[in-house]
């Protein structure tokens, strides 16, 4: 790694451990139901939603009743945003006059942008009104953000109580999420990106004569607003098919700055905000530790292996200068490869790079940290709620080696909670591997991937690792508009989001009815560096045992085929 690379991923692990603190204050304080600073200012708004909704704030609900809210507000979300993409033709704001979605890409983009996947099997600028971009995809930018957030809440309350029922109001929780959180940042962050170029208007696309005679449409719209809520909330979804290498979207290296920063500020804000409402901050920057060391070894790898470029070039005596091979030159290899960590680490699906034209181990690197389960920063509420799964594990092993019955901030860890813990971790390898194992078989989805071999198992791998783990970012060269990946993809994506967040709500129930026993002789700290070491073990024995065998016949055979001169 040159000098400028090693100074852009200082200055931004910097810059988001500097803000950690300060954003997981602020939601401590929302999550709690303390008054905030727009609390004057909103609070009318607030209670008139909840008047309109007929919610009443001061009743809190049990985990099942919070899950069930959960599970119909979701689906709500995706017949209404499946019925705006199917009438798109006649309604307003189209000044393309784009024709309706068809039925089975409806129903993908619809559980995709519900689910925060936001995979994207079209083109934003050739297939979506400005309507649907606005008032379907980046409301529920929105909402599936505050969704995730207020998952994560339940569950830090469910560790923070004792001998409590209830572990909240999700329609409280979503309406202030919603309220004093995201729109506030994104207010002013979509003010400052129109500032700094990013366009945000309703005028109809423009049409040029290039230098060469040739007529070209150049698209635009509500750019800004989108792009803000895209990242903030580990969406993804761009306006533009180039999503963030588009320059519409991302016209600088500060505005790519900016961007990289926003996709880590709340996941790496919620480890603190644990912190601070099980009345230990330590518990939560031991969890950001762990996260951090798995995320800085795959950034270094990532960006290492990108500069080492493709060795055939050496091999044929050509010069190497590093790959740039699907690569925005105003970006570079370091900030492609530092941003495909970081989107990959998280649940963003945003990209500046072609992932599909990385090199081999680079490629890998954000297939590990989708297999890892989305927990290195991960999603929004989703990378907090599942790192805790993996520390429920990690402390039932450490129990194991010294036969005690393990315990986390003073709660013991029972059968039950471990079964629920269990049924998380499997159920997204469970749609991952058998959607996958079933695409590579039917001729009607071989048809769709591009690269023979290993190159293009990854494509499929990749393509599914994204949809169940609702990252939604795209490796390329796969052709996902078919009718059979718009079904398997949203079904992957559907089981990603509920099969993993009931049982970990489950679990905040049975852990807020506990009661809590002072720590003795005999527990073992989870704040120091033996847990965290153990922690990142757990993280990767858990994934490479899962994923190890389909990666070595992927990006693994392919990084040593290509060392020997055999291309795919």
């Amino acid at each position: 790694m040159d000098a400028y690379g090693l100074l852009l991923l200082i200055l931004f692990i910097a810059l988001v451990v500097g803000l950690t603190p300060l954003v997981g204050g602020y939601m401590a304080r929302l999550f709690e139901g303390q008054p905030l600073l727009l609390s004057r200012l909103l609070g009318p708004v607030e209670r008139g939603l909840y008047r309109l909704a007929g919610v009443d704030p001061g009743r809190e609900q049990h985990w099942s009743a919070y899950a069930g809210a959960f599970l119909i507000f979701h689906l709500a979300g995706v017949l209404l945003l499946y019925g705006l993409q199917r009438l798109q033709g006649f309604l307003p704001l189209n000044p393309a006059d784009m024709a309706a979605v068809p039925s089975d890409l409806a129903f993908n983009t619809a559980v995709s942008f519900v689910t925060n996947t936001n995979w994207q099997n079209y083109g934003g600028e050739s297939s979506m009104s400005y309507l649907v971009q606005m008032v379907g995809f980046t409301v529920q930018n929105f909402l599936s953000s505050a969704a995730g957030i207020a998952a994560a809440a339940a569950v830090i309350r469910g560790f923070a109580r004792r001998e409590s029922g209830t572990v909240g109001n999700f329609y409280v929780d979503l309406v202030r999420i919603t309220l004093y959180l995201l729109l506030p940042i994104c207010f002013v962050g979509a003010l400052l990106l129109v500032w700094l170029g990013v366009p945000q208007n309703f005028d109809a696309y423009t049409e040029a004569t290039t230098l060469e005679g040739v007529r070209q449409i150049i698209a635009q719209g509500p750019v800004a607003s989108q792009m803000m809520i895209k990242h903030l909330g580990t969406n993804g979804g761009g306006f533009f098919n180039a999503n963030a290498a588009h320059p519409f979207e991302n016209p600088s290296a500060l505005v790519n700055l900016i961007h990289m920063v926003c996709i880590f500020l709340l996941g790496a804000g919620l480890t603190n905000t644990f912190g601070r409402m099980v009345k230990d901050q330590r518990q939560g920057w031991a969890l950001l530790a762990a996260m951090g060391l798995l995320f800085i070894a795959g950034a270094f790898i990532s960006i290492w292996a990108e500069a080492q470029g493709n060795p055939a070039l050496t091999q044929l005596g050509l010069q190497n200068m590093g790959n740039m091979e699907g690569k925005e030159a105003r970006f570079g290899i370091v900030a492609s490869a530092l941003f495909a960590a970081i989107t990959t680490a998280t649940s963003c699906g945003a990209v500046i790079a072609m992932h599909d034209s990385f090199t081999p181990l680079g490629g890998l690197i954000p297939l590990i940290n989708m297999s890892l389960g989305e927990v290195v920063i991960g999603g929004v509420g989703s990378g907090l709620y599942g790192m805790i799964v993996f520390v429920l594990i990690a402390l039932f092993i450490a129990g194991l080696m010294v036969g005690r019955t393990p315990e986390y901030l003073g709660k013991k860890i029972e059968a039950r909670e471990m079964k629920l813990a269990v049924i998380a971790i499997l159920a997204t390898p469970i749609a991952v591997l058998g959607a996958g194992a079933v695409a590579m078989i039917l001729p009607i989805a071989q048809a769709s991937i591009a690269a023979p071999g290993p190159h293009g198992l990854s494509e499929v791998l990749y393509a599914f690792l994204s949809a169940g783990n609702n990252n939604g970012s795209a490796f390329g060269g796969l052709s996902g508009n078919t009718p059979f990946f718009n079904t398997a993809m949203a079904l992957s994506m559907l089981i990603g989001r509920f099969a993993f967040v009931i049982p970990v709500l489950a679990i905040a129930g049975a852990m807020a009815a506990k009661k809590s026993a002072p720590p003795s002789a005999g527990t073992f700290p989870t704040h120091g560096m033996l847990f965290i070491g153990i922690l990142v073990g757990v993280v990767l024995v858990v994934g490479g045992l899962t994923y190890f065998p389909v990666l070595a016949l992927g990006p693994i055979v392919e990084h040593l085929a290509l060392s020997s001169g055999t291309l795919f």
